[in-house]
């Protein structure tokens, strides 16, 4: 087996953990942490539920690129929110992505109390696959 940790940036280190581990063996597969609206220094950028979707779509897809696989490639989607109702209010954001990359992951939705930062209304973890 062998593994790979991706790490875009270098904030992530002082947590101890990796923003995406691929693990290959006959094809490779990468499990991605949830990704939400921070920015590159590891900081929490609020704003709207759109707003938040957005960026961490853009995170997610930075991860999935900088382990060199495709945003098209992606089998699962996991997506925690503090708000059904105001994350199916941006929902159409998500869709626009994933049509924009002909994916059709399968997905689960969970509503939370909190994320890691009080600011965060959303989170979002990828399975992808080469």
């Amino acid at each position: 087996m062998n593994l790979k940790t991706i790490n875009p940036w270098q904030w992530q280190n002082n947590f101890g953990y990796a923003q995406a581990v691929e693990i290959t063996q006959h094809q490779g597969t990468l499990y991605c942490a949830g990704q939400a609206a921070i920015d590159a220094d590891g900081n929490p950028v609020g704003g709207s539920m759109t707003e938040q979707v957005q960026l961490s779509l853009q995170n997610l897809e930075t991860v999935i690129n900088k382990a060199g696989y495709h945003p098209a490639h992606i089998i699962r989607l996991n997506l925690y929110t503090t708000s059904i109702p105001d994350f199916f209010a941006a929902y159409g954001t998500l869709m626009a992505w994933l049509q924009a990359h002909r994916v059709t992951p399968s997905c689960t939705l969970v509503q939370v109390e909190a994320l890691a930062y009080p600011a965060l209304t959303i989170e979002i973890e990828a399975t992808v696959v080469r």
